[in-house]
């Protein structure tokens, strides 16, 4: 690896866990980046995946005071996700790689336009009136495991979307069981992938010490910093990056 490639992955790696603290969105940083050193489109997504894995571990355990109330649901959501998740990585795997080549950029802009909407959709949802819906709930957790699997940008969006729809509780409990079902989809997906996907090791080597590092600055500097500063940088970032795919 040379070193512009290099300094191209701990930047990426450091400001996806530093947005992932503060605002989310880090694997539109990361995603691009793996892209941008010669990585084709499938081994890319699957070393995102390995590499972003450790931020999924420290969100569920700092966010885990929130899960007491749902703890009766708790192993039926978390077998759905699972379930899920094999399939969108089958999906990934098994499907011709032109196939997800193909997708990639307007996967990487609904992500992205999907991250940008954020705000609006916790707002709408938090004030959404009516009781919840069971089969909504599934539906969605099951559809957030295949797409957290096959492409992980947005994956907390569209969990905290089926979560919002289905459980009667307000969103700051909801992010607890958000973040479990991402650690759910993300084990799952990471575990398929390390065994029968073309992972980049050297790439996980300086992504995921980057991605951590990134993720512990930005604990600290979570109660100083603007969100909205680090929202503009990803939405700016990813759809730089899904447009220039559709031009070339």
């Amino acid at each position: 690896m040379d070193p512009q490639h290099l300094a191209l992955l701990v930047a990426a790696g450091f400001g996806a866990g530093l947005c992932n603290a503060i605002a989310g969105g880090g694997s539109l940083l990361t995603f691009p980046a793996l892209l941008a050193i010669g990585l084709p489109p499938v081994p890319a997504t699957v070393t995102n995946a390995v590499s972003v894995w450790p931020g999924y571990v420290g969100n569920a355990f700092a966010l885990r005071k929130h899960l007491s109330g749902f703890r009766p649901v708790l192993p039926r959501l978390v077998a759905i996700a699972a379930v899920g998740a094999v399939g969108g990585t089958v999906a990934l795997l098994a499907a011709p790689p032109e196939v997800f080549t193909a997708l990639v950029p307007y996967l990487i802009l609904s992500a992205t336009a999907l991250f940008a909407a954020q705000p609006l959709i916790t707002r709408r949802l938090a004030a959404r009136g009516g009781g919840p819906s069971a089969p909504l709930l599934y539906a969605g957790v099951f559809l957030g495991g295949v797409y957290g699997a096959y492409f992980n940008g947005g994956m907390g969006i569209v969990f905290l979307t089926a979560l919002a729809l289905g459980i009667d509780a307000v969103i700051g409990r909801l992010n607890g069981l958000k973040a479990l079902l991402a650690l759910t989809t993300g084990t799952a997906a990471m575990l398929s992938v390390s065994l029968f996907g073309p992972v980049d090791w050297l790439a996980v080597l300086v992504l995921a010490p980057a991605c951590l590092l990134g993720g512990f600055a930005g604990a600290r500097l979570a109660d100083r910093l603007r969100p909205i500063v680090f929202r503009v940088v990803v939405i700016a970032f990813g759809t730089a990056a899904g447009a220039a795919m559709i031009l070339t």
